[in-house]
């Protein structure tokens, strides 16, 4: 009984000291990566709701919602196709200034084809390399409104499997289509919007999951979240933080969908997005991650011995 009131401090002590690194390295922040369609079609107006166009609707509602996102939330926007955009990402991916991004959302004007192939995978990069960053910790999603079919849908169907096999949660909100997107059965998440109003509340829906990233917790609070731990859950958080997901970037050319063993050697690639920077904060998260796996395995052989 005593070696489990230990064990049950020890570990008390480690999830507290794991929560406030984790905050003060601003590992645990929500990353949003918002994929926006600017192409031609954008323009023009709804079929049963001829009030504004459908560029114009998607801004309203991208604004409304993406200024109740908590602050401690990273957001990016990436637009395609359009015109006066000296930059396709119009709000790199970083923490969140309303009036900035407020701004940013309404420079994209609609003109041009619909390449989203290519855009998920810069998408997806962006938060692979976030991710990186944060030692995995947080979460990571892009969120596609378009209103029409990919014309490199070859691209699309190349990585959208890639990019839900390293994790990241793909949500698409098909804009006034006649017929369902071609990413409706294989997003996390698909949902149709017909109208203004049903484009705001799609929006809604799907970012009303993205919670806080705060990370106090009182005493109490701490116990009765290690209270249930079995061995299967301790086993199965050692196998979580022990085998991370992949943060590898997607490549322009591949041949399988099937990410690629740990193991194998491969062949040097071409960097697709700009370098890692040095990770001159948070150096001492792996040591943390390693203090966890010690303590969780002590806490299983106390609870087991124990039993005897």
């Amino acid at each position: 009984m005593k070696l489990s009131i230990v064990a049950s401090i020890l570990l008390l002590s480690a999830f507290l000291i794991v929560n406030v690194c984790i905050a003060e390295n601003g590992v645990h922040t929500d990353n949003i990566v918002v994929i926006l369609d600017a192409s031609g079609s954008m323009k023009d107006k709804f079929r049963g709701d001829e009030t504004k166009s459908k560029m114009d609707a998607a801004k309203e509602a991208l604004q409304e919602v993406l200024a109740k996102i908590p602050d401690g939330t990273n957001i990016g926007v990436l637009v395609f196709s359009g015109r006066n955009v000296p930059n396709e990402w119009v709000y790199p991916l970083g923490p969140k200034d309303t009036n900035k991004l407020i701004e940013a959302i309404n420079r994209p004007e609609p003109e041009g084809g619909t390449p989203l192939g290519r855009y998920i995978r810069i998408g997806a990069n962006r938060l692979l390399e976030q991710r990186d960053k944060q030692y995995n910790y947080g979460n990571y999603r892009l969120l596609i409104v378009t209103d029409g079919e990919a014309q490199d849908s070859e691209k699309v169907a190349k990585y959208t499997p890639e990019i839900l096999n390293r994790h990241l949660r793909v949500d698409v909100i098909g804009v006034d289509m006649s017929t369902d997107h071609q990413l409706a059965q294989e997003a996390d998440s698909y949902r149709r919007a017909d109208n203004p109003g049903e484009l705001v509340a799609a929006v809604s829906q799907i970012l009303a999951e993205t919670g806080g990233t705060a990370t106090d917790v009182g005493g109490e609070e701490a116990f009765d979240d290690i209270a249930p731990l079995t061995t299967e859950i301790a086993s199965d958080l050692i196998k979580r933080i022990t085998t991370p997901a992949s943060n590898e970037a997607i490549a322009i050319e591949t041949t399988s969908t099937v990410p690629r063993q740990p193991n194998t050697p491969t062949q040097p690639q071409q960097p697709t997005q700009q370098p890692v920077q040095q990770r001159d904060r948070g150096g001492n998260a792996p040591w943390i991650l390693i203090g966890i796996v010690v303590l969780v395995a002590g806490y299983i052989i106390f609870r087991r011995m124990g039993r005897h």
